[in-house]
């Protein structure tokens, strides 16, 4: 009875470590795949992701790279935590006398995990882009006017060095959007969030568990901690690059600001037409590598966490020091 009083709290911590730990390591290379993302042909800033990130040191400093990182460290213990969680829930529901998982069942218990990690994932993915984005933005700007200005002057074009970026606050956004559109202005973006991360999750969850197992001694009652990592690292970076086409229409409808001259779009067909339209197929592979980047490690850390049970052990002390 003891280990389950423990077992969803311990999924939950479990989780919000892994979360943690992975955004704190990750987190500039998810600010250039956002900004990647949203860059349009004509008005390209950046050239690659590490052409991105040198820019933005020079411009907005070492921790202009950590713009939205406090939004995605305060809820990304929740999502993660969901996440893991749910999945493990659905696994349970599904299996029948402890019996092996099907791959059908394995993939609907991703699904179910996808599904229920959007109620955090929504805002926290709103929020982070409009920080993520600002530097970009206002770069953009400065440098169009300089150029336009220096045009009218007969004067030779300028380099290309991005200013200073204003900066709103996660506090500010939250409190603008539901001032103007309500808790439905935290969650613009749900379609597109949806048909991003339950694909993600039905792909990634069953590779995951089968990777893992391939690794498994037969000894043994888990794997040994470095082929969960593995197996996160590589199920992680399969999914996300097979999601990417939904992650790209996701981020251009979330983010409020545009650049100049920039598309705005009315909902996911329009923008997955326009970016088809105007920038061609390739557009819906922008910061593809990045987010594979991203999400490798965080979910091999994830997992790790996960598997070791560090919170068990933990929770565990803690009663041993209470009886």
């Amino acid at each position: 009875m003891a280990d389950k009083q423990i077992s969803l709290p311990a999924k939950l911590i479990n989780g919000g470590i892994a979360g943690l730990i992975g955004v704190t390591c990750v987190f500039p290379i998810d600010l250039a795949k956002t900004r990647l993302q949203n860059q349009q042909n004509g008005q390209r800033m950046y050239t690659s992701m590490s052409d991105c990130l040198i820019k933005t040191i020079r411009s907005e400093g070492y921790f202009g790279m950590y713009r939205g990182a406090a939004v995605n460290l305060t809820l990304v213990t929740p999502e993660k935590a969901i996440k893991l969680a749910a999945n493990d829930f659905f696994r349970h529901q599904l299996s029948k006398d402890g019996q092996k998982l099907t791959l059908l069942k394995e993939m609907l218990a991703g699904c179910g995990a996808g599904t229920c990690q959007v109620i955090v994932t929504t805002p926290m993915e709103m929020l982070k882009i409009q920080l993520q984005d600002a530097g970009r933005i206002a770069a953009q700007r400065k440098i169009l006017a300089a150029q336009g200005q220096l045009s009218a002057q007969g004067g030779a074009q300028p380099s290309v060095e991005a200013p200073a970026a204003p900066r709103p606050t996660a506090t500010q956004l939250t409190r603008d959007l539901l001032r103007s559109r309500g808790i439905a202005g935290l969650y613009k973006g749900l379609g597109a969030t949806l048909l991003r991360d339950v694909p993600f999750s039905v792909v990634y969850f069953p590779l995951f568990a089968n990777l893992n197992q391939l690794g498994r001694p037969a000894s043994e009652e888990k794997s040994p901690f470095y082929v969960s990592f593995l197996a996160g690292c590589v199920a992680g970076s399969a999914a996300a690059v097979a999601v990417n086409p939904c992650d790209v229409v996701k981020t251009r409808l979330q983010s409020l600001q545009r650049g100049v001259n920039e598309d705005t779009y009315s909902g996911f067909l329009d923008c997955a037409r326009k970016i088809l339209r105007h920038e061609g197929p390739s557009a819906f592979l922008k910061g593809a590598y990045c987010r594979a980047l991203v999400i490798a490690p965080l979910f091999g850390i994830a997992q790790v966490v996960y598997f070791l049970g560090i919170a068990e052990s933990l929770l565990g002390l803690l009663q041993d020091s209470q009886a």
